[in-house]
This record gives structure tokens, sequence and C-alpha cells, in this order.
């Protein structure tokens, strides 16, 4: 079940990740006149951002599935603090530094919270994985 319930989340994030980064124009258009020339510096940024964005929803969707995977099988605590790991050690430390020390600026800060949200999502991957292999099934079968 937790198999199947990352592989359709990951399906479902991958189609709207794929619309994030294909057509961010078409996205932004909804909220900003992509025509005008006054825009025309709003919507290099938002066009950058969108594109990160993309990332950042197929690792967010990863994420949360396989966080959700593990309070199925009542393992709460240890991805608790891989998240607050993964968010504050490494995604806001990366986001700050590459937001305000690099001529990245905002990118720079929204490629931190996808590094962060990467971090956590691998991190819950390996540990459902360590959960598998140790037949975590089988304690509540006996």
């Amino acid at each position: 079940a937790g198999w199947t319930a990352l592989g359709l989340a990951l399906a479902f994030v991958a189609g709207t990740a794929a619309l994030m980064a294909l057509a961010p124009r078409l996205l932004i258009s909804a909220f900003l006149d992509t025509q005008a020339p006054r825009n025309a510096a709003t919507l290099g940024f938002a066009l950058a951002f969108v594109r990160i964005a993309a990332l950042f929803q197929l690792v967010d969707g990863a994420q949360a599935a396989l966080s959700n995977m593990l309070r199925g099988v009542q393992d709460s605590r240890v991805p608790m603090a891989m998240a607050m790991i993964g968010y504050w050690g490494i995604g806001a430390p990366t986001g700050l530094a590459l937001g305000f020390l690099t001529p990245l600026g905002g990118s720079g800060l929204w490629i931190g919270l996808a590094v962060g949200l990467t971090a956590v999502a691998l991190m819950l991957f390996v540990r459902w994985r360590g959960k598998i292999r140790a037949g975590f099934w089988r304690k509540e079968i006996a």
C-alpha cells in the first residue's frame, strides 16, 4: 500500500510539475499580464521561480507521501526529526546562503527550500526502505 501511495503521489505531482516546467507563462498569465512591457522584470522573476517550483513540487510530493507512509506504520518521531534536520539544518541555511551571499537572490531562497525538501524526501525514503527490509509488517501479524 505504501509503494502504491508513493507511486500515485509521484504520478500526480509529475503531471503538475511538467505543467509548471513546460508552460510557466500560461500559469503566470492568470495573475499577471505577460504581454505588458511594464511587467517584464516581474515576469522574469516569476518564470525563474515557477521553474524552481516545478522541482519543488516533485520532492514535496515525495516527502509528503513518504511521511504519511511512515505515519501509517506508527513511525512519526524519527521522521519529525528528519524533517527538522532537512528544513532547518539543510534547507534554511542553503536558501539563506544562496539568497543573500550569491547573485541568485530570490531564486537562491527557492533553491534552498527545494534542497531541504529533497534532503527530507531522501531521508524518509531510506527510513521506509529500512522498515521494509526489517519486515515491520511481520510484527503486526505475530
